[in-house]
């Protein structure tokens, strides 16, 4: 699959998506602007950046770039290139959870139509979890769902209850670039102790990195807003950080703006209104675009780097 397809599926869901100059950028706010496919990373010279900007119409743009950039907050790709991934390489936690797990359900592909029908009420708890129940709605759900019909490269798996059937977990993935990309993930919380996250991220896993044309699985973005604890999830499963830099550009006519104080304003209320998913996106984009003008020794690193930093910062 190629990243038209998943342009196309982004557009079906009713969001702006442009291309420029080689590249893909999805709206995700007004005139906020993310790059995909989310594991590539780019190259902007400063007048191509300024090029895109204003090609955009975009406020703000936010990218992928290499460690080597000269700009962007330090932080990493989740991922797994292990083409042998299996139990046996697992912590003795992570084989007793997922032995658990495959006990307790039923891992398999599901149909885009049963999945809206069936996963808001998971897709809700998950959210809840983490904080961000106002960030999704059930009609956005249904629509991400449907609208990956018949688009080649996407898939939707669930775990349902052995006993019951009750769907207790899914994920919706799509292939691009060699890389099998997991975009989605959702549980049910009470579920989360018999080991349902583990039994699917395993299934899935060790499926996707069983193909011949895989080269790895993508598991995601060190996230703005999303708890600590769903990265730690990953990497007890097998995957590892891979080190990026983040950058957020702003147009110049608005990047004055974006500064400390500013921040600390977006923090504060961040603080005061957590509910609210769109305070937690603009204080850590904010957040980025202040960070990914120091220089990398300056900046706050993720754990997930910390045995990495000194090598990084060497180069």
């Amino acid at each position: 699959m190629n990243a038209e397809v998943m342009a196309e599926w982004l557009r079906r869901q009713g969001r702006r998506v442009q291309q420029v100059a080689g590249s893909y950028w999805v709206e995700l706010a007004p005139r906020i602007f993310q790059a995909f496919p989310y594991h590539r990373t780019l190259a902007l010279a400063p007048r191509e950046l300024q090029t895109l900007l204003r090609e955009l119409g975009a406020i703000g743009v936010r990218f992928s770039v290499s460690t080597e950039a000269s700009e962007g907050a330090i932080s990493y790709h989740v991922v797994c290139a292990n083409k042998t991934y299996a139990m046996e390489q697992l912590s003795g936690k992570a084989r007793y959870d997922v032995r658990k797990g495959l006990g307790a359900f039923r891992v398999e592909p599901i149909a885009p139509a049963h999945l809206a029908a069936e996963g808001w009420a998971v897709r809700a708890e998950t959210l809840e979890r983490q904080g961000r129940i106002r960030a999704e709605s059930r009609r956005w759900w249904e629509q991400l769902c449907l609208s990956t019909e018949g688009l080649p490269g996407v898939e939707c798996w669930g775990a349902r209850d052995t006993g019951s059937g009750l769907l207790c977990g899914s994920l919706i993935a799509l292939t691009c670039d060699e890389i099998f990309c997991i975009l989605y993930q959702q549980s049910r919380t009470a579920c989360m102790r018999l080991g349902v996250n583990n039994a699917l991220s395993y299934v899935v896993t060790q499926a996707a990195l069983s193909r011949p044309q895989i080269a790895e699985v993508f598991y995601g973005l060190h996230s703005l807003d999303a708890p600590g604890s769903v990265d730690e999830y990953k990497f007890r499963m097998g995957y590892s950080a891979r080190p990026v830099r983040q950058r957020v550009a702003f147009h110049p006519w608005v990047a004055p703006v974006f500064n400390a104080t500013s921040h600390r304003m977006l923090l504060r209320l961040h603080e005061r209104f957590p509910e609210r998913p769109a305070l937690a996106k603009a204080e850590g984009l904010v957040r980025l675009w202040l960070e990914g003008r120091k220089p990398l020794a300056e900046q706050p690193w993720p754990d997930a780097l910390a045995l990495q930093r000194s090598s990084l910062l060497a180069v």
